[in-house]
């Protein structure tokens, strides 16, 4: 399983009481950016922590520093589990599907996601890895598309990476549609981007 590594350095050996604040300062965040998004306020996780404000300062440096120490839990391992599986499928058009529809999901699931999706927080070099990460699958997946035909032959990583971001906005600032319209908008997507296969009588 791909991880997040090289991104936070380790810090010196904390006092028992220092390091169970920082624990509970790492699991109010969990809760927190897992149900709201990077976006939600420090004095709210501090209240939840149990602790100041400051000492999430003192810990972890402010947000960007918050977010590195919980971005594996929050984003990554999910999402790396969806881009490590898309690239187990063999068939194209179904890899392709795949992926749409399980990154669509964490979308509407996580709105963390979609925080890094957007680049809210362009200092974090967690943040920026998993989205270079993104658009390397995004690459893959459109390049072996428009040659196998299960792409539209103008559909470029471009238009991908568009149609990633544009449900990233609506999900943050429109909120969330009702999960039945929302699937039914993902089929709509994916055939409007499918290759047009011939007919078996070549017509």
């Amino acid at each position: 399983m791909r991880t997040l590594t090289g991104a936070v350095p380790s810090q010196p050996r904390l006092r028992a009481d220092a390091r169970r604040n920082s624990e509970q300062i790492r699991s109010a965040a969990i809760g927190a950016f897992q149900g709201r998004g990077l976006t939600v306020p420090l004095e709210e996780v501090a209240r939840a922590a149990g602790v100041s404000k400051a000492t999430i300062f003192n810990r972890f440096g402010g947000r960007v520093g918050l977010i590195e120490a919980v971005i594996e839990e929050v984003v990554a391992t999910e999402l790396f589990a969806v881009i490590d599986h898309t690239r187990t499928i063999e068939d194209v058009g179904e890899r392709i599907a795949y992926y749409l529809t399980a990154l669509r999901d964490l979308q509407y699931r996580q709105p963390a996601v979609n925080d890094v999706l957007l680049q809210s927080y362009p200092h974090s070099r967690q943040l920026m890895e998993i989205c270079r990460v993104g658009s390397e699958v995004n690459d893959e997946l459109v390049a072996a598309g428009r040659e196998s035909g299960a792409l539209r032959a103008e559909f470029t990583a471009s238009d991908l990476h568009a149609l990633v971001v544009d449900n990233a906005l609506a999900l943050k600032h429109g909120g969330l549609p009702a999960r039945d319209d929302y699937d039914r908008r993902t089929t709509y997507l994916l055939d409007g981007i499918r290759g047009h296969q011939p007919a078996a009588d070549g017509r």
